[in-house]
């Protein structure tokens, strides 16, 4: 793969993550998070990043985590 496209796919996950921030309500926020997470991972595997990989890991578990407790505390 070409170290352009890699670097797309990089910026892509960091433009993503930053619109993240920007919404409003902590469920968007972290949907967006864990879809920009999602997108570092794969990033992280092309450049053979390992601390990328997983600590972005960890934030896609910990981004779920609090989704689905958000998801059944509405459902109350």
């Amino acid at each position: 793969m070409s170290p352009i496209l890699i670097d797309s796919i990089g910026y892509g996950a960091l433009i993503i993550n930053l619109y993240s921030m920007s919404t409003k309500g902590e469920y968007k926020l972290r949907l967006i998070s864990l879809i920009a997470n999602l997108g570092y991972i794969f990033y992280g595997v092309l450049i053979s990043a390992t601390p990328v990989i997983i600590g972005c890991t960890i934030a896609v578990f910990l981004h779920a985590y609090h989704l689905r407790r958000l998801r059944i505390n509405n459902n109350d």
